[in-house]
């Protein structure tokens, strides 16, 4: 029998709403029905009215890129988190636990993912690993990937951050471009007629934008710009300026890599709204960006609007200036008191070959290449600085050790110098370490550097700061890169650790920047197991300039 068409399971009426196809405000009453909407107007009726006795109302937002893994949480448990805070719908690219445990390990994202009401959907993770002088937990190849995009989660393939192949016309690269018709990508500083040719391999879009002038040149060449505002790489300051009426349909926001404390405190989505008011953006042209614009970039047309036929995600806005969410309707019903449970196990183990005190020291002395932190970004810069290997590391200088252990193969070990963490004392390891996982730790004192690796490796994953006898531990037993706990488990041991790492004078979201450090496909200069490598040239290079 057709249900008759003005009949609605809910009616919401007294409230004005966001239209993001006209970037204007109605106020009008809303018909929902199967948790789709059914329409607008008075001559819908329904069994349940809803009156917001005047509220804003906006479509449910959008994250255009993520690493839910950054998180520290499950995805059900970053699910519990975001929704809170007006989030619906992310876009999730899991290379990170892919590169720790392969298929096995995106199978068992996806499937936690079916346990949360936010809808998370996959990019198939491109560059696993990151690049081939890279040694990761596992290799993934086109024909590993195919059986993936059976599965109506998986949407497209993530960020190609493999430039030189692309460039070069890798073949395997170049086969997983065909994968998928929605790629997108990852092309730090890259311009003009290289840029032209990453482009025309079928890449549609980048997060990596550091300046204005570098995201004007791809949006003007047709790429869709993801405005990234991260814990360690925070771009939205200098990219919000050319965010208009005229692009916002080609420039959305992306969180990429926040901790479970700065998504619980600060937020998601929204709290990149609040940094485009703040900077004069309006809020229109805010909303539009952190709705329909993602949902029209990845062929979701069925969301990122209140529209008929569309999905009943939306978003009750508290009565203030600044964009704040006060309720969340997911499929028209209301997203409240969700209960923490525990995830199903993703177990592995780590096969290390841990330094001793004479694997740290350093021999020689002159000028050296150190790595250099840059606040604020996930970029490095290569330093040089005179330096003497038995004195070191050298607090008086802020050059600190560090070291990235091998984690799957016994492999070693390699050692490099940073400078812009600011340790007086002590040591920070972690297994988070983009995009191989392998152990990262740096600082003071040697002794407490081995022992902060010891204490990662013993819990097969874990954040942690030790000093004088003293050490704080979050455990990461799942994949070694993210707990089981509930998310303010995590916030409070987050918490802790950094009460701990700022007591020994440590930068502000020190663990983050450490987690970069043996990023390879960012530049310039960075650590990996099997030494320095520098990214400009893509190749490994020595501590001492010869």
């Amino acid at each position: 029998m057709t249900p008759d068409i003005f009949s609605a399971d809910t009616i919401i009426q007294n409230a004005t709403f966001y239209n993001p196809f006209t970037s204007d405000w109605e106020e009008t009453t809303l018909a929902i029905r199967d948790g789709m909407i059914l329409g607008f107007g008075p001559e819908y009726n329904g069994r349940r009215v809803l009156d917001l006795k005047g509220r804003r109302i906006v479509p449910g937002l959008i994250d255009s890129h993520l690493h839910i893994e950054s998180s520290l949480l499950t995805p059900a448990e970053y699910g519990r988190l975001v929704l809170s805070h007006g989030m619906t719908t992310v876009i999730a690219d899991p290379h990170e636990i892919a590169n720790v445990a392969g298929i096995a390990g995106i199978q068992a994202m996806i499937h936690d993912a079916e346990r949360t009401p936010l809808d998370i959907f996959f990019m198939l993770p491109s560059c696993v690993p990151a690049t081939p002088m890279d040694s990761a937990g596992a290799t993934l190849l086109a024909g590993d990937l195919s059986p993936l995009l059976d599965n109506p989660r998986v949407i497209g393939l993530g960020e190609m951050m493999n430039v030189p192949g692309v460039l070069n016309d890798d073949p395997d690269v170049l086969a997983k471009l065909q994968l998928c018709n929605i790629i997108d990508g990852h092309a730090p500083m890259l311009s003009g007629a290289l840029l032209d040719r990453y482009i025309r391999s079928g890449i549609q879009s980048d997060h990596e934008c550091i300046t204005r002038e570098e995201a004007l040149e791809k949006l003007r060449k047709g790429m869709y710009i993801f405005m990234r505002e991260g814990a360690a790489a925070r771009n939205l300051r200098d990219l919000i300026p050319i965010a208009d009426c005229r692009t916002a349909t080609r420039c959305a926001f992306a969180t990429d890599d926040r901790h479970a404390d700065m998504l619980d405190s600060a937020g998601s989505i929204d709290d990149c709204i609040r940094i485009a008011q703040d900077f004069g953006v309006e809020l229109e042209v805010a909303l539009r960006m952190a709705t329909l614009t993602p949902a029209e970039r990845f062929c979701l047309h069925d969301r990122g609007a209140l529209a008929p036929g569309r999905i009943a995600d939306f978003v009750v806005l508290e009565e203030s200036d600044r964009f704040s969410v006060e309720r969340v309707f997911k499929r028209g019903v209301e997203i409240r008191d969700i209960p923490y449970t525990r995830p199903a196990p993703l177990r592995t183990t780590f096969n290390c070959r841990l330094p001793e005190i004479d694997d740290l020291k350093i021999n020689g002395a002159g000028p050296a290449r150190v790595i250099g932190i840059i606040p604020g970004q996930i970029t490095t810069r290569l330093e040089i600085h005179d330096v003497i290997g038995p004195n070191l590391p050298d607090t008086h200088s802020d050059i600190l050790k560090a070291v990235v252990c091998d984690r799957y193969r016994a492999g070693g070990f390699g050692i490099g110098l940073v400078r812009g963490f600011g340790l007086a004392g002590g040591a920070l390891a972690v297994s988070v370490s983009h995009d191989s996982h392998n152990i990262v730790a740096l600082g003071a004192e040697d002794s407490e550097i081995i022992l902060a690796i010891q204490a990662v490796a013993s819990h097969n994953g874990a954040m942690v700061v030790v000093s004088h006898g003293r050490k704080t531990i979050l455990p990461l037993p799942w994949g070694g890169i993210m707990s089981d706990q509930s998310y303010p488990e995590v916030v409070a041991s987050l918490g802790e650790l950094d009460d701990h790492a700022r007591l020994l004078g440590a930068i502000e979201n020190p663990f983050m920047y450490l987690s970069f450090l043996a990023l390879t496909v960012i530049p310039e200069l960075r650590l990996t197991e099997r030494g320095l490598f520098d990214n400009t040239s893509f190749t490994r290079t020595s501590l001492f300039i010869e």
